[in-house]
């Protein structure tokens, strides 16, 4: 049971986490009143209920694979990641303070996967049709004091049909209580803040006020980075009584000298808007992070932030986190976010669902570039399966809009994605009456940012490559997902469209990046960058398995590729050509990416092709100190930054490119010949590990020669052991095809690797990660929680 009390004063806003102590059950039942008794394992939020469910291999009547995904029932298990659907139930029991009587009090959900009901002691009291955006509870008079209260949530995967990948199930985001006065408050979602001319801060608060009066007292402060108050305003409202509930537009506040928010520079200043009631006391106080900046979009140069151009560089990945699921942890986001600017990456597209809340502050934080995106499709199937469609987006849009809009990192809303393939959307014109309502409510909310569609294929007929759809006409931005090679035409019949890959091919890599006017274009956003459970193109393989990470977020070769031309760091890397290149269809676009490794045993004699990606204006390639020749960087988009060496014929030891640029060497990377791995090493993540009971510790296991270099060929099984205040959350190689699940203590090395996922506890600890096997001595990692 939660015993809770609330921290803040009798008066101001306390939100308190519900993420901790819930009994779980998964399967039907017939009724709420069971859970109680059916309910037996204790699970934590975030939790994903269907991650650690068995592998279930489709059967003769099945597609093995992602054709017709959704709408045939053959293919139910591919795009979902051959897991079967299901329910999950949640109980947690509190004892609400005392002080809350008489107070406001709301239950928060960021979201239940894929659809949910929410039960307060044996009455229903609301639930989602569209798990992906969250939702909360007024639930002041249904308390009971002095006893246990009980809280049952069911999450339903179960709709037929109704996504194309894997979605994950269950409470997979936070749950909390906030308690505020119940005379004067702010509701959900309530502030509204935009920049001008870089200088002046606006506010616009959505206030509740139940009082007798005909004023109400707010103050708004501006602090910096740091926490220092840079501004102040206070002021009083005149309240009219009629309306119980509006927005108010509060007094500008000047920022001279503000500092302006960038991907270089990504500066947060924090609004903190503050409610008094009559006898001055403070009722509630609510702060949110914002940062100064200006966004323009323009025919001739593309996305203007702060007046400087900026390329989109990106990629475009649904919402899970590998072995995590879909469990949002914000450890887990931040690691891969990092992971993507050390790459060059700049942004990301948020396919084809909102994404947590968290994920936009990391963003923030970071400094990365979002393109916002609500739905997949405009139909039932692909929105939660529950409800008709037409009647969520009414509800979705205010809820999406007013959660996000206050993140700088959020440059472009997108309202659906590759919608013209289905002739059945609402309205039977292609999308446009159905985008045109929905944005017109989007503007209700927000009018500073552009609105899009992604689009596939581009063109109005499905056989014949025609002019574009209605629909990409009458977007803001025309957003073609691979289709790149149409902007120069569709620009010369369309002078006034401004044009966004909003999905590319890694297949197609570099020639859909440099064919594009960059000086032109808003940039791209590469599909499935980092490999992703469902949507797989066969059994075994458990998901897509065509991004340049593999799952465990390790880079593949071609990753370095990627970075040549996304980054300006000096890159030089080798990727040796394996076989095992087979054409692979996708929405009509080929995907078929070559393999690569990097490999240095082999066969003695052996003849090997390799690639060389640089930035550079030449490479060397050495073996074992020998020259092999040098070759220029071409300028052919289908080349540039990928030069092809064929016929080296393999000897043992080292091969080693150098890149140059004028004449001056500015990287190298080598490949050496491993020994027999004879021992683990074992890293964690560098940053402090806090033990909130959420934050997360990734530990990556490497067997290695006796010289500490990493052997491929290592594939012994581990097992692992935790002492301290800590638990293993997941387990996970990189290995997409393995039938070994990512929860549990035991993995096996993929290509000489493995990962190891730790949640911290509560009490701060001393913690030790022990990995036994069969060959390697016993390791352990000692780490500490703070």
């Amino acid at each position: 049971m939660a015993m809770l009390t609330s921290e803040a004063t009798a008066a101001e806003r306390d939100t308190i986490s519900l993420d901790r102590g819930w009994q779980f059950h998964l399967g039907e039942l017939s009724d709420v009143s069971k859970v109680k008794d059916a309910a037996s394992v204790t699970v934590n939020l975030p939790h994903d209920f269907l991650i650690g469910q068995p592998w279930v291999e489709p059967d003769a009547s099945e597609r093995p694979d992602n054709s017709d995904a959704g709408s045939n029932v053959r293919s139910r298990l591919s795009p979902r990641g051959f897991k079967e659907m299901n329910v999950g139930w949640y109980r947690l029991t509190l004892m609400p303070d005392d002080e809350w009587r008489g107070r406001r009090v709301v239950i928060d959900f960021q979201g239940i996967m894929l659809v949910g009901d929410v039960w307060l002691n044996g009455q229903r009291i609301g639930g989602t049709d569209y798990g992906y955006l969250g939702f909360d509870i007024d639930i002041s008079d249904k308390l009971k004091y002095g006893q246990e209260n009980e809280i049952v949530v069911k999450a339903d995967t179960q709709q037929p049909n109704n996504s194309r990948w894997y979605t994950g199930g269950g409470l997979y985001r936070d749950v909390n209580l906030v308690v505020t006065d119940k005379s004067l408050y702010f509701p959900r979602h309530p502030l509204f803040i935009r920049t001008e001319n870089n200088n002046e801060v606006k506010i616009q608060a959505e206030i509740a006020c139940h009082d007798k009066t005909d004023k109400i007292r707010a103050e708004v402060r501006i602090l910096d980075a740091e926490g220092n108050v840079v501004a102040s305003k206070r002021h009083d409202i005149d309240f009219n009584a009629k309306w119980r509930t509006r927005e108010y537009e509060l007094p500008a506040i000047a920022l001279p000298d503000a500092q302006l928010w960038s991907c270089e520079s990504p500066y947060l200043y924090t609004a903190e808007v503050t409610l008094y009631d009559n006898e001055g006391r403070v009722a509630d106080r609510i702060s949110e992070q914002f940062g100064v900046r200006t966004v323009e979009f323009t025919p001739e140069r593309g996305l203007l932030l702060n007046g400087k151009k900026v390329l989109l560089k990106g990629w475009a990945n649904h919402h899970t986190l590998g072995a995590l699921g879909a469990a949002a942890f914000p450890r887990a986001i931040e690691k891969r976010l990092k992971l993507m600017k050390e790459f060059g990456y700049n942004h990301v597209r948020t396919s084809h669902n909102p994404y947590s809340e968290d994920f936009l502050r990391l963003c923030d934080r970071l400094g990365l570039l979002v393109v916002d995106e609500l739905y997949d499709k405009w139909l039932t199937q692909y929105a939660g399966g529950r409800v008709e469609w037409e009647s969520l987006w009414q509800k979705d849009v205010p809820e999406f809009i007013k959660r996000d809009r206050n993140h700088p990192s959020v440059v472009l809303w997108s309202l659906g994605n590759e919608l013209q393939q289905y002739a059945n959307l609402p309205f039977n014109d292609w999308g446009v009456t159905a985008y045109r309502l929905q944005r017109e409510l989007l503007r209700r909310y927000d009018d500073t940012r552009l609105v899009t569609v992604a689009m596939h294929p581009r063109y109005r007929s499905l056989d014949t490559d025609s002019i574009p759809a209605p629909l990409a006409l009458a977007t803001d931005i025309a957003s073609y997902n691979y289709r790149y090679m149409y902007f120069p035409g569709d620009s010369r019949r369309y002078p006034d469209k401004i044009f966004y890959q909003s999905e590319a091919s890694t297949a197609a890599m570099g020639p859909n990046y440099f064919e594009m006017d960059l000086d032109r274009v808003v940039g791209l956003a590469y599909w499935g960058a980092i490999d992703y459970l469902g949507e797989s193109m066969g059994w075994p393989v458990k998901g897509w398995n065509q991004g340049v990470f593999d799952i465990s977020l390790q880079p593949k070769p071609d990753a370095y590729f990627l970075k040549s031309f996304f980054s300006d760091e000096p890159t030089a890397h080798i990727a040796v050509v394996e076989e095992g290149k087979g054409k692979m269809m996708w929405n009509g676009v080929d995907i078929s990416v070559g393999k690569y490794s990097e490999n240095w045993n082999r066969t003695a004699g052996d003849t090997v092709s390799l690639y060389t990606y640089t930035n550079g204006d030449e490479v060397e390639l050495l073996m074992n100190g020998k020259s092999l020749g040098t070759k220029k960087n071409e300028s052919d988009p289908k080349r540039r930054n990928r030069i092809r060496w064929d016929g080296i014929v393999y000897q043992p030891g080292t091969v080693t490119a150098v890149a140059r640029k004028d004449g001056k060497e500015t990287a190298r990377h080598s490949l050496e010949t491993t020994g027999e791995a004879v021992a683990l090493q074992l890293v964690g993540d560098k940053q402090t590990w806090h033990a909130d009971g959420k934050d997360l510790q990734h530990v990556r296991i490497t067997a290695v020669d006796k010289k500490g270099r990493r052997v491929l060929s290592a594939d012994e099984k581990l097992t692992f052991k935790v002492v301290g205040d800590a638990e293993i959350v997941a387990v996970d190689n990189g290995n997409i095809q393995s039938d070994e699940l990512a929860v549990g203590n035991e993995r096996h090395l993929f290509m000489g690797s493995a990962l190891v996922i730790l949640r911290a506890g509560t009490q701060p600890s001393d913690i030790v990660l022990e990995v036994t096997s069969q060959k390697y001595k016993t390791k352990k990692l000692k780490l500490t929680s703070t």
